[in-house]
């Protein structure tokens, strides 16, 4: 049976944690790069039409409407029942997401089992688990200023989901891990001690 293996989990949190995600993704601006590229019969074409297509992770369209995948979403503020109802009933995603008494929940396909980069970043006020990777066969070659392909026309290069971690989460212990026989991404967020104790105290 293939390996369930854990992936590590960077951390880049705090005043020396750059944004790498500089450029925001719009609708136009999407819609112009799918018709460029999306619809080509190639290996390029096909592997955006994977990454970006209905259900996935990496869809700005996953949750109804569109949504910028490297704007920090809050997950686990909604119901995956009513978030991704429509897809549900069509059979049309495997993304899902939970909450327990002890930990927050994220699982989805990853499209073609591509290799995915998980990073805790953020600072005091807000901290994000990045969901990474490249689409495209090879890296693009590195800007001049010393910046990777984040920080520019990402989409044209790879993909990215981001999502907000609760304030209860303990975010120095993310977990993550990839199952490469159903090519899937499993993460896993404990809730402070704290938060758990008191879960446990009105149960």
């Amino acid at each position: 049976m293939p390996p369930r293996r854990g992936i590590e989990v960077r951390q880049a949190v705090g005043d020396g944690a750059a944004p790498r995600w500089r450029m925001s993704l719009l609708e136009n601006t999407f819609s112009s790069f799918l018709q460029s590229i999306g619809g080509g019969a190639g290996a390029d074409g096909a592997a955006a039409r994977a990454v970006f297509g209905e259900g996935s992770l990496f869809s700005p369209f996953l949750f109804g409407k569109f949504f910028d995948p490297a704007d920090a979403f809050p997950l686990w503020e909604f119901e995956p029942e009513v978030l991704l109802a429509a897809l549900r009933r069509g059979a049309r995603t495997t993304v899902d997401w939970a909450e327990t008494d002890s930990e927050y929940y994220l699982r989805a396909d990853i499209p073609g089992g591509r290799k995915c980069d998980v990073e805790v970043s953020g600072d005091d006020a807000m901290r994000v688990v990045d969901v990474s990777g490249l689409w495209r066969a090879a890296p693009p070659p590195p800007p001049p200023d010393g910046r990777d392909w984040r920080a520019g026309r990402w989409w044209e290069h790879g993909f990215v989901r981001r999502v907000e971690l609760p304030e209860d989460a303990d975010w120095r212990k993310v977990e993550a891990f990839f199952d490469d026989g159903e090519g899937s991404l499993e993460i896993k967020v404990p809730k402070s001690g704290d938060a758990h104790q008191a879960a446990a105290a009105t149960a």
